[in-house]
């Protein structure tokens, strides 16, 4: 049984009822967003004006979706004309709200929807320009980390909703909000495989401020240029053999085939070492493995958060071993930060997989594209 969330406005009274054991009538629908490629949420309008969000993927493995009804601020819905279960109903355009993660902050500086936003966990990790002045103002409240909110800060600011991310359903911090009142929209965009399925998540923000036509062309614009980037790669004739990631104590950590990196280096045209290997997260390998596949591979691409050669081959001199840093064809992200040390590439990445497109088709095809100027990565020196 879900939760009963009770909602108080000054105009209305907004009910989410709990499952009762009455017949309900199907619920009436008149259009489904056309989500292409995000697996893990669901949009659908209503004839009545609202919107049904449907989450799916809250984090890797959750056996439970959450349901979320959107509102317009001037319906007055009725307490039996829901004819749905829902986790919380929110009056939309939401006006003051929480983000908890620095993936959330480029969809919602697109939608132009920043100045609503009142708190933030970690806002030493946001990169974004418009978001800092707002950080550095106070309009943006330090709120902790996510894993353990300020609860008590946070219901100070009074927010409509927090947008959370997580990694399972054992965050005490959402529990104690859900409580007090305050709806959590569990956020899923990480959980994602595909680089354009992440980007698509600015349309699950996008009702939340009335900014669907907004999103829909944010979202075709990267949509159109990944393809064409992708197309581009193929014309190359070499595909060159790609190696990632790096040790950590006795363990090489590196991406899993069926992973969103696996899939970028796919479609830039090139070989990645281990596309053939299951999974969608990070892979454990030995050094010895690693050695036994990639000793001769042509380009090395995010070892790790290494920042220079030397840097690397501190660590652990069984680099040297590899034909990248000889030739000195490693890429690594880890340079472009922000103002405060968070990593832009860990921001923005996953709203501008066009980008990271282009610049891995640059570092694999540099014919291809001469004159580009990498966004993202750097070789390191």
């Amino acid at each position: 049984m879900k939760k009963c969330v009770l909602i108080l406005c000054a105009c209305s009274l907004w009910f989410v009822s709990c499952r009762s054991e009455k017949e309900k009538t199907p619920i009436k629908r008149d259009a489904s967003a056309k989500i292409k490629y995000a697996t893990g949420f669901q949009l659908t309008r209503r004839e009545n004006g609202t919107i049904l969000l449907e989450v799916s993927s809250p984090w890797p493995g959750a056996d439970k979706k959450f349901t979320y009804l959107l509102a317009p601020r001037d319906l007055e819905l009725e307490p039996n004309s829901l004819q749905v279960d829902v986790d919380a109903v929110i009056q939309v355009p939401v006006q003051k709200y929480i983000a908890t993660s620095t993936t959330h902050i480029p969809a919602l500086e697109s939608l132009d929807a920043l100045n609503s936003m009142v708190g933030f966990p970690g806002t030493q990790y946001v990169s974004s320009e418009k978001a800092r002045i707002l950080i550095d103002s106070g309009h943006i409240q330090e709120l902790g980390a996510n894993e353990s909110l300020n609860t008590e800060m946070t219901l100070a600011l009074a927010p409509e909703v927090v947008f959370g991310f997580s990694i399972s359903d054992q965050n005490n911090s959402y529990k104690f909000l859900e409580d007090a009142g305050i709806p959590v929209i569990y956020n899923g965009d990480w959980t994602e495989n595909s680089p354009l399925g992440k980007a698509e998540w600015i349309r699950f923000f996008a009702p939340f401020f009335g900014k669907e036509q907004e999103a829909d062309s944010i979202f075709s614009v990267i949509e159109r240029n990944y393809q064409e980037a992708k197309q581009l790669a193929t014309r190359s004739k070499e595909k060159p053999s790609v190696m990632s990631g790096a040790l950590y104590k006795d363990v090489w950590y590196l991406p899993g085939g069926d992973s969103w990196a696996a899939q970028f280096i796919e479609d830039a045209n090139a070989d990645y070492l281990w596309a053939d290997t299951p999974g969608t997260g990070s892979l454990s390998v030995s050094l010895e493995h690693v050695l036994e596949r990639a000793t001769d591979a042509d380009v090395w691409v995010s070892p790790s958060q290494f920042t220079s050669l030397e840097e690397m081959l501190g660590a652990s001199s069984h680099y040297a071993q590899f034909k990248p840093l000889k030739q000195k064809k490693i890429y690594t992200y880890a340079l472009k930060k922000g103002p405060t040390g968070g990593l832009i590439y860990f921001e923005s990445a996953p709203q501008r997989p066009d980008l990271v497109l282009k610049d891995l088709i640059h570092i694999f095809h540099p014919d291809l594209m001469p004159s580009y100027q990498l966004h993202f990565f750097s070789p390191l020196e």
